[in-house]
């Protein structure tokens, strides 16, 4: 049973799941690709597509672990509390999304096109858990830049939501925010059950889940962010003690378990978001690849290291043990943006070729691992086990 665990256990870490969604949707879309089409958005489940199923359901719990994870860090004693000592990250954090966006839409100007300008959000998107594998495997488990990196990550996904709730409407559907008020309808309801000191997960995601969800979908906004606004509003520890993934045993408050419980099948889950998103034609790549690939690996690394260095010069340091080409490796890293610049690229781009063209970009910026790797062999980064 132990090493059936460990087996699991591996395959969470090194992102298998996803990975393995990815290799199949792309291997479905190119060999079959009227097949791998009809399979995405046909009806599934009553009038409900595998696409709608895993973009605007599934992946409300993926938002949702995020929100979780932003959450604690906010708590006494968590990564982001006091705010003194998360400037420099949270600095480096606006770089990696500002770097980017301004790469992106500089480029665009040169080889371009009005079109394509919406793209600016999908490089502004750092992955977490491949950024958190390639930290570990440059740096070791025990450097100071996998923790910083961690934050940034998280940081990053909590503005990525936003721009995709504010940025990328459906154009087809113009946004009715009169509908809102179902969300902040959710949210009260979410703050009464925790009034009434309701310790279970379920009432918050069923109630204020689901009036958050429906006030969303018919604002046409994106659903999958309806636990973004919920999540605060459960029973947590009043401070964390743990670190970014770390598990705390002794917190048994709602927060904790809904992390506990969803993590594992948010994990796996992402294979059904890899099928579902990262089935492009080889054939795709075009100029909104380069765009994405350029803005992510250039842009994250400028962004990062330039708000990260100003940072320490205007007083906020990095932390203890980490040197300013660490913090260069780490904006390199960063460069990775899988899971939600996928997502940001379907929500960015309705015109299907250019949809694919740009999601190769961001499978491709898989690149920045073995750029970082050269890079932190060049620099000579030790690692800490």
């Amino acid at each position: 049973m132990d090493r059936v665990k460990r087996n699991i256990d591996l395959m969470r870490e090194f992102s298998f799941p996803l990975i393995t969604g990815v290799f199949a949707a792309l291997a479905w879309a190119n060999f079959a690709p009227q097949s791998y089409s009809t399979f995405l958005y046909a009806p599934l489940v009553g009038p409900l597509s595998f696409h709608f199923i895993t973009n605007d359901i599934f992946m409300v719990f993926f938002f949702g672990i995020a929100a979780v994870e932003i959450t604690q860090s906010c708590l006494p004693g968590g990564d982001l509390n006091p705010l003194k000592k998360a400037v420099n990250p949270l600095m480096a954090t606006a770089g990696g999304v500002l770097g980017p966006a301004i790469v992106y839409l500089a480029l665009n100007r040169m080889i371009g096109t009005d079109a394509l300008q919406r793209g600016w959000g999908i490089p502004t998107a750092t992955d977490i858990a491949f950024a958190w594998l390639a930290a570990r495997l440059i740096f070791g488990s025990g450097h100071p830049a996998v923790s910083f990196l961690l934050l940034l990550a998280v940081a990053d996904d909590g503005i990525g939501l936003a721009i995709i709730a504010v940025f990328y409407p459906d154009p087809r559907f113009p946004v009715e925010p009169a509908w809102l008020l179902l969300t902040v309808l959710g949210m009260v309801a979410a703050f009464g059950l925790r009034v009434k000191n309701i310790r279970s997960y379920w009432p918050y995601l069923l109630a204020g889940g689901g009036l958050s969800w429906a006030g969303l979908f018919k604002a046409h906004l994106h659903p999958a962010l309806a636990l973004v606004f919920i999540m605060p509003l459960l029973p947590h520890a009043p401070r964390e003690d743990k670190h970014f993934f770390e598990e705390d045993i002794e917190d048994r408050t709602a927060l904790a378990h809904y992390e506990h419980e969803w993590k594992v099948i948010v994990d796996f889950g992402l294979f059904l978001f890899g099928l579902a998103n990262a089935g492009v034609g080889l054939s795709a790549v075009g100029t909104a690849t380069w765009l994405v690939l350029c803005s992510l690996i250039a842009g994250k690394t400028i962004g990062i290291f330039a708000l990260g260095a100003l940072a320490e010069t205007l007083g906020f340091p990095l932390p203890n043990g980490m040197m300013k080409k660490d913090l260069l490796v780490a904006g390199v890293i960063a460069g990775i943006g899988f899971t939600v610049a996928l997502f940001v690229a379907g929500e960015a781009f309705t015109d299907p070729v250019t949809q694919g063209a740009a999601k190769m970009g961001a499978m491709l910026s898989f690149v920045a691992i073995f750029i970082a790797f050269l890079l932190g062999k060049g620099l000579n980064v030790r690692k800490a086990l």
